[in-house]
């Protein structure tokens, strides 16, 4: 006779049974991981070089620091977006090649969620240009 385990005896995930600092250097390792992948893609190594120069750009620019967190952070949102459209074009990937209205339709808003992105961006640091500037 076999005997019956509880599920919360039977762990699929070793992380999800980790606790404190274990748990938390873990899951700093996934994200270091998860950084690296993005790398990877073209547009998010784009951004992230560009990021680079905008970000301390933003220390320069900003007169105070509502105004340099609004333009490092609209520029690490970016990043952010890219990150999380990359993620459901990779899950959408894993589920098949074949083309799939619903799966179009995924990587579109996702896609169209980097573009809102930039433009958000794009249109902070243009006024904050024009401040500075004129």
């Amino acid at each position: 006779m076999q005997e019956s385990t509880s599920p919360s005896t039977n762990v699929v995930n070793p992380q999800k049974a980790r606790k404190g600092m274990t748990r938390i250097l873990h899951a700093g390792g996934y994200s270091i991981q998860g950084l690296r992948a993005g790398w990877e893609e073209t547009a998010f190594r784009q951004e992230a070089i560009m990021a680079m120069g905008l970000v301390p750009l933003a220390f320069w620019l900003g007169q105070n620091w509502v105004e340099r967190a609004l333009l490092a952070g609209t520029v690490m949102l970016v990043l952010i977006v890219e990150l999380l459209n990359t993620s459901v074009e990779s899950a959408i990937d894993r589920i098949g090649p074949e083309w799939h209205d619903l799966s179009k339709r995924a990587k579109d808003m996702g896609s169209a969620a980097v573009l809102l992105s930039l433009l958000m961006c794009a249109g902070v640091w243009m006024a904050a240009l024009w401040q500075r500037l004129s």
